[in-house]
């Protein structure tokens, strides 16, 4: 079942066309890796696909909905890289706040259950102002996470948490996962993206040049058998170095 639609999106900056005419479509209980080079548009799609960013073109669709309606977008959350908490309230005020944003009722068992989870319990009461990056992206995660999301679009999700969080993380996402969910993770990280995700897409200078499993790439440029993602990745983008 296909849960996440893309069509022809395209997103230009003035002159400069950073989305060139991308589709795809996510499986629901699936893992995908949006990688590619520095510029390649990574961020700015998931940005469109989110509504942050006005598309140029195409369309975007969640459960069949358009992602414009706000009945979509309750099924979609976002976990960018450089997260913008809010300096003067609490943890669990962040909590609180998205709780009442979503209209969720019973909601503090599951939001102390996800402050234990990524060491955040002892910080409930600290001002976000107070926060190091990495537990300002532990805030940023366990907010995505409360109102159980359809659909997870996470933006480098390992930078700045140390390796037990990453451990942590990386479960949620497989538990997701096993209910029936869909990520989106867009990552630099290619060994953490070859573990974790069921099919990648690669993008570079705002266009799709491939995609697919990992073995599917390797039929595509007939790699050998056990060909890494990051060889993978290195030859499907090889004119990068030229």
């Amino acid at each position: 079942m296909i849960v996440l639609e893309v069509k022809n999106l395209k997103k230009k900056f003035g002159k400069n066309l950073a989305v060139n005419d991308i589709s795809f479509g996510l499986e629901a209980g699936k893992i995908i890796g949006l990688i590619g080079p520095n510029g390649a548009g990574k961020t700015t799609t998931l940005k469109c696909i989110t509504g942050l960013l006005n598309k140029t073109e195409g369309t975007v669709t969640i459960l069949g909905m358009d992602i414009r309606k706000q009945e979509a977008r309750t099924h979609i959350a976002y976990i960018p890289e450089t997260p913008d908490i809010y300096t003067m309230l609490t943890v669990w005020e962040h909590m609180k706040f998205i709780a009442l944003a979503y209209e969720l009722d019973n909601w503090e068992e599951k939001a102390k259950e996800l402050l234990e989870r990524f060491d955040l319990e002892t910080k409930r009461n600290e001002l976000g102002k107070n926060l190091s990056k990495g537990m300002t992206q532990k805030v940023s995660i366990c907010c995505s996470l409360l109102h159980n999301p359809d659909v997870l679009l996470v933006d480098e999700p390992m930078i700045g948490l140390d390796p037990r969080a990453i451990r942590e993380l990386k479960d949620a996402f497989l538990e997701l996962k096993n209910e029936g969910k869909t990520i989106l993770i867009s990552t630099h990280l290619l060994d953490n993206a070859q573990n974790l995700c069921d099919s990648v897409i690669v993008m570079k200078n705002g266009s799709i040049v491939t995609q697919g499993s990992i073995e599917e790439l390797r039929k595509n440029i007939n790699a050998a058998e056990g060909t890494s993602l990051e060889d993978l990745f290195l030859e499907v983008t090889d004119d990068e170095k030229k």
